[in-house]
């Protein structure tokens, strides 16, 4: 294994309803400016990334601004949220850590790196045990086990660093047991500084599905999750207006702008399942489905399943669709499998050997070129 991804996940996983955006913005004069940054959404790959975050605030940061960072995600890869957090911590008193709506796993360990913590009345913070997939042999395995044990480290030092008079023991009981804490709770034990106040949970959680992979989800945020969205009043109908005629469309022109694009991009093997799926319909439709297949392309890398881009874009898949069948596809099974049968359909075709050369053939060849008698 090239790199350890440690999730906080529990029980199989359910689809996520990918609702989630990340944003910072600068308000004020100089003299009164004040930068606020919104984590809504997965930390890590799927979602917000310690990079990407780090990046973007950097270059809103003066070094004297105060910042607020609002946290409202289910959790993701736990080295990011740790990485945050010390992007946070070292900010120092100028940061302050907002809990919204939910900072489930890696978001607690991200929130808990700023200086001040303020947690929305009807607010959760959900602590717990590190968990990731693997496969391998016997010596692998324990070797993974070893790595969840260090990153249970990591995560208890994050906490106690926000509340060093903590119990440890009793910090490590709750982390073990899955623990949700609701605000109250979270400023007992010195997570949290302070109650702010309340926010509709069902406004602005968007992540559900995903929401239910956890093991304690507490069922009245489910049954909130669960409810009918309100629907907004229907207006009056306006006229119609007369229907403008189709544009031309030159299909000729645009599987050629697919080709070349494609050709560009390093994705030659999508330009057929574009084809099809566009329908050569006109250019803007087209522009998007090239933007689209190149995101789900960047995504399968990431994912390392190269070999399922093609399918998703042939089905016509969004980028916030393929996240979702990629995590599926990563943690499904909730286990370790020992199998120690060879892989027949997962692993690359193996590679074709050259023909050695014979050497007696060819000696026989020449002497018989060079005599006019065949041998």
């Amino acid at each position: 294994m090239n790199r350890l991804r440690i999730f906080n996940k529990a029980a199989d996983p359910a689809p996520p309803q990918n609702k989630h955006w990340y944003s910072l913005k600068a308000s004020g004069e100089a003299e009164a400016r004040s930068i606020e940054v919104y984590v809504y959404g997965e930390i890590g790959t799927w979602g917000i990334t310690a990079n990407q975050f780090v990046r973007d605030l950097a270059a809103l940061d003066d070094g004297v601004s105060p910042i607020v960072v609002a946290f409202n995600s289910i959790g993701g890869d736990l080295f990011d949220g740790l990485a945050i957090h010390n992007a946070l911590s070292r900010l120092g008193e100028r940061c302050t850590g907002r809990v919204d709506a939910l900072a489930a796993s890696a978001a607690s360990v991200a929130v808990c790196g700023a200086h001040k913590v303020v947690i929305a009345s009807n607010a959760m913070l959900m602590i717990h045990n590190p968990w990731t997939y693997a496969a391998g042999d016997a010596e692998n395995l324990r070797k993974v086990a070893t790595a969840l044990d260090q990153a249970m480290e990591a995560i208890i030092a994050a906490y106690k660093a926000k509340a060093p008079n903590i119990d440890e023991v009793e910090l490590r009981r709750l982390v073990n047991a899955e623990t949700w804490l609701t605000a109250s709770e979270a400023v007992a034990l010195g997570l949290a500084d302070e109650v702010g106040e309340g926010v509709k949970v069902k406004a602005c959680l968007g992540q559900g599905g995903a929401l239910q992979r956890y093991q304690h989800a507490p069922q009245a945020l489910l049954a909130q999750l669960d409810e009918p969205p309100e629907q907004p009043p229907v207006p009056e109908p306006e006229p119609k207006p007369e229907p403008e005629k189709p544009p031309i469309v030159d299909s000729a022109a645009l599987a050629l702008l697919i080709t070349q694009s494609c050709n560009t991009a390093g994705i030659s093997s999508l330009i057929e399942p574009i084809i099809n799926s566009t329908k050569l319909a006109d250019e803007a439709t087209v522009n998007a489905a090239i933007s689209n297949a190149k995101a789900v392309r960047d995504l399968c890398v990431a994912a390392r399943l190269p070999e399922f881009t093609q399918q998703f874009v042939a089905s016509g898949l969004t980028a916030e669709a393929v996240r979702g069948r990629l995590f599926d596809k990563l943690v499904s099974g909730g286990g370790f499998e020992i199998d120690n049968s060879l892989p027949i359909n997962d692993d690359p075709a193996p590679k074709t050997q050259a023909k050695q050369p014979d050497t007696n053939a060819i000696y026989a060849a020449r002497r018989a070129a060079q005599t006019g008698v065949k041998a």
